[in-house]
């Protein structure tokens, strides 16, 4: 499809995306709001600002989300099959609810295109080497940060973060689980917990609780992809994640 003029070629070696920033080019006027709406500008492939301390707190914040699952004795007594199918399915919702709870914030900006000398050299490795995964794009990015936005307007207390959380992991929905009844009732009693949290603090709000398993769900529809690429293929590279996670699952 093709998009109008975006006039990004004036300063694509100078944008800086800020994700908390609501308003990335408006002070542009015309020229910015046409680059806003192009479908080209969302497609422009992101990184990380600042790698070494985003991927850090990135990584401590899975080392605690892994740690939580390992220190529930009702998760350690379900089979090891479905430990795995639990882990794979919902590490990424339980992480971005680590960020949002740990308050990581951070930035991107666009891809630094390869110098000539970079683009010979990787055109003649290309053909005998694994290509390099995907980059994040705008787009998507900005679909994360909405998701994590939407979570830090509720203000959750360290007692809804830890009952959601069980409520996420613990779901009886995923096709293969050989103790899905089990794993539907630990997920009924993190939700009647919740409940009973919400009943105590926000006793006005008849509406939280709804509210926040209607934005939990929207955590789902962040691709793992997308957040092993943006957080820890800086650090593991074309490392399976999932492989990771589970020695971690592991480990004592």
């Amino acid at each position: 499809m093709e998009c109008g003029p975006c006039h990004h070629e004036e300063n694509q070696n100078a944008i800086l995306y800020t994700l908390l920033s609501q308003n990335m080019t408006h002070h542009r006027g015309d020229h910015g709001l046409s680059q806003q709406s192009c479908m080209c500008h969302k497609r422009r492939t992101v990184c990380l600002q600042t790698p070494q301390a985003t991927c850090q707190a990135a990584s401590d914040v899975l080392v605690k989300t892994i740690s939580f699952m390992k220190n529930l004795p009702s998760f350690q007594l379900l089979p090891w099959e479905d430990q795995l199918l639990l882990l794979d399915s919902c590490w990424v919702p339980l992480f971005l609810l680590g960020l949002v709870q740990e308050m990581v914030t951070f930035e991107v900006m666009e891809t630094p295109a390869p110098s000539m000398l970079e683009r010979i050299l990787l055109d003649g490795s290309c053909k005998r080497q694994v290509p390099q995964r995907a980059q994040p794009t705008l787009a998507s990015v900005q679909r994360l940060q909405c998701c994590l936005n939407s979570f830090w307007s509720l203000d959750l207390s360290p007692k809804e973060y830890a009952y959601l959380k069980g409520a996420i992991l613990f779901n009886p929905d995923i096709p293969g689980l050989k103790a899905s009844l089990y794993i539907e009732s630990l997920q009924k009693e993190a939700q009647r917990a919740l409940q009973e949290v919400l009943a105590l603090l926000h006793l006005e709000d008849q509406g939280r609780f709804a509210r926040i398993l209607l934005i939990s769900s929207s955590l789902k529809s962040i691709p793992p992809a997308l957040i092993t690429d943006l957080f820890f293929q800086p650090v593991i590279g074309n490392m399976d994640i999932l492989e990771l996670l589970s020695d971690m699952l592991l480990m004592k």
